[in-house]
């Protein structure tokens, strides 16, 4: 995977986007970690394009500030940055300060987590251009609203911003959580997410797969298979999350997030499937509870699992 694409989204027929089931997903599990055989193939994450979303350092931000957390990140190996917001904790920076701080530690802003509504998309776009980003996205869902109607209205306020997106030469992005898979409270019979995807069909508005919060959508409310979906058109797909789960029966989810490499989500076996398309993606590492869950054996520090999980998404071979 791996580099951006033009900002547009060109969309080609979906064609059978639902496929599968939740059981066959669930069979044969390949972890990502230091089992997985390596010896051979080629690397499913380039090591110069492995990113970031900040939201998993965010304690690090707070208590040391975005010079020191930068330049842990790229000594470890990180190339590109997704942001969580601007701010420290540690006295206020500007975006051209974060902007330098980026340069200075050779490492590019790709995209970044901000509520996007038509009253602030005009001033994240002034943000995203001063900080070099190819896209802006927002991690929250884009309504809190259950009806069908509720969500293609949002559809619609998207596809508008994300045409004043593609007049400043930028994509726009949306990231799900397990709610887009559930079902509209009004029609039992039409999936979120697949109504997103008809229609923002042809519009400048693509989607940031979290593949951990896919598989969680796929326990909770199942009839599909998160690979169907990037499969039926890799380019609505520009961004990544590369997120981690451990099955855990007792949980409601099905999983708990847990550091990259030492869960159960078959990465090995989902990136190869996209093996032809490495390159032209971003990917970015997430692990909502870096700060408070480490591996047996290791300190509780979001940059400690920042680390190791860098070296298993960089060990993943086709």
């Amino acid at each position: 995977m791996l580099k951006a694409l033009a900002a547009s989204s060109v969309a080609v027929s979906a064609g059978s986007i639902i496929a599968g089931s939740a059981a066959s997903a669930a069979a044969g599990p390949v972890q990502a970690g230091a089992t997985t055989p390596l010896a051979s193939g080629s690397r499913l994450v380039p090591t110069n394009r492995i990113g970031i979303q900040m939201y998993t350092v965010r304690d690090k931000v707070q208590s040391e500030g975005f010079r020191a957390v930068f330049e842990e990140l790229a000594d470890i190996g990180y190339s590109e940055i997704e942001f969580a917001g601007y701010g420290q904790g540690t006295g206020d920076i500007s975006i051209a300060e974060i902007r330098q701080l980026l340069d200075d530690n050779g490492l590019r802003a790709v995209g970044a987590h901000v509520t996007l509504t038509p009253e602030s998309i005009d001033k994240e776009i002034e943000n995203a251009l001063a900080l070099g980003m190819p896209f802006v996205g927002q991690g929250g869902p884009i309504t809190r609203g259950t009806t069908k109607a509720e969500w293609q209205q949002a559809a619609q306020t998207w596809a508008e911003m994300g045409e004043k997106a593609r007049g400043a030469g930028l994509g726009l992005y949306m990231h799900n959580h397990s709610g887009e898979f559930q079902f509209t409270s009004d029609d039992p019979n039409t999936r979120v997410y697949d109504l997103l995807w008809e229609d923002l069909k042809g519009t400048n508005v693509t989607f940031e797969m979290d593949v951990y919060w896919a598989y969680v959508g796929q326990h909770l409310y199942p009839g599909f298979q998160p690979i169907d979906y990037v499969k039926a058109d890799p380019r609505r797909f520009q961004l990544m999350h590369l997120k981690d789960g451990k099955l855990n029966p007792e949980s409601g989810n099905g999983y708990d997030i847990i550091e990259f490499g030492a869960g159960d989500i078959p990465y090995q076996q989902f990136l190869t499937q996209l093996k032809s398309f490495r390159g032209r993606r971003y990917g970015m590492y997430e692990q909502d509870n870096a700060a408070n869950v480490a591996e047996p054996g290791n300190d509780l520090n979001s940059l400690g699992n920042a680390r190791r999980s860098y070296q298993q998404i960089a060990a993943l071979r086709g």
